[in-house]
């Protein structure tokens, strides 16, 4: 079915079909869903190097990843993120083109993006606090959201991010309530915005209840399994061992379950653990029960929602900053416990 073959179904001229299809805003929301539903009924797919032409667009959004993060291409959260993005690009006839480039050359990327219009907008991940990346994009204008914070920044923008700070607060809150008073925080990078976040959550709640936070039980570096799983081993052979740990990812936190295996203890019982990010489609917390206790957040979900508001405004041209903030819920599994009753009597002393 061609365009004109649409319109003539509805009974509308093919120019006030191809504007509903491309969301211009002097058709009416009603007239809009009627062409929309039409098309989904008969299967109408439009040109895509037409609509292009007609409506100015590249219909492709970029996603710039530094060479230095090459790794990202790997992360299960990296491709949960693009996932779901993808899937609202896709609906919305979008193509996604990724860019890698070395650490010093963004920001000839995002001015080719420019110059070249093979973009409508970018999304920009892994924010760091006083971004640079954030006055650039914005110099160069080009519609941008990003997928977290960039603390520090001088100039307003669009972002989605999930309440780092809340999330770890309320886990470090949880393993105080259990008894345990020497808590191992293992963070991501410290010069990334969200681990900044995490670790201020995790001392928030020491704070709050009056309970030091030794600096010596906090670790920072790339979520990987090793880097759990060698970290919590030091840990374990301490004289002065924490009786639980707070993950920031569930992929190190598969890396300090390994290690308290191998140091013969039962997590849950021995030590306890609380993970971040449980929620990816790769990786999956266990089956129908839990294997971890985390604070669930959908990184699948963060890039429709990012994607939602790039595309959004994209089309209207309301460049005005929007935000969206989401909550992390607290899921129980046996990977928490009470404190060993040793631990609570050296406390108590």
């Amino acid at each position: 079915m061609t365009l004109k073959d649409l319109a003539k179904e509805l009974g509308l001229s093919p120019t006030t079909v191809s504007r509903a299809l491309n969301g211009f805003p002097e058709v009416s929301e009603a007239t809009r869903k009627r062409v929309v539903a039409a098309a989904d009924a008969y299967g109408y797919r439009p040109n895509m190097r037409a609509r292009s032409l007609a409506t100015g667009r590249a219909m492709a959004i970029g996603h710039v990843l530094p060479l230095s993060s090459e790794h990202e291409m790997m992360n299960p959260v990296f491709a949960d993120f693009v996932a779901g993005a993808g899937e609202i690009y896709a609906k919305a006839g979008y193509d996604m083109l990724i860019s890698i480039v070395a650490e010093a050359e963004q920001a000839r990327a995002y001015e080719e993006f420019k110059h070249k219009g093979s973009v409508d907008g970018i999304i920009v991940h892994a924010p760091r606090m006083g971004d640079p990346r954030i006055n650039l994009i914005t110099e160069v204008d080009i519609p941008f959201v990003v997928h977290g914070r960039a603390s520090q920044s001088d100039v307003p923008y669009s972002w989605v991010d999930m309440n780092n700070q809340r999330a770890f607060q309320r886990a470090t809150t949880h393993l105080l309530d259990l008894g345990h008073r020497r808590i191992a925080l293992v963070n991501g990078l410290e010069n990334m915005d969200f681990a900044i976040r995490r670790r201020r959550g995790f001392e928030a709640a020491h704070e709050a209840r009056g309970v030091p936070h030794d600096d010596s039980l906090k670790f920072s570096g790339e979520m990987t399994e090793q880097f759990g799983h060698d970290t919590t081993r030091a840990l374990l052979a301490r004289p002065d061992a924490p009786t639980a740990i707070i993950s920031s990812s569930m992929i190190p936190g598969i890396g300090i379950r390994r290690a308290i295996r191998e140091a013969g203890l039962e997590m849950g019982r021995d030590v306890s653990v609380i993970i971040h990010d449980d929620d990816l489609s790769y990786l999956p917390n266990g089956g129908d029960e839990p294997l971890f206790t985390a604070t669930r957040s959908s990184v699948r979900d963060a890039g429709r929602r990012a994607a939602r508001m790039l595309l959004d405004i994209i089309t209207s041209g309301d460049t005005t900053p929007r935000t969206d903030l989401l909550e992390a819920e607290l899921i129980l599994g046996p990977s928490t416990g009470p404190a060993p009753v040793a631990a609570r009597m050296t406390d108590i002393s």
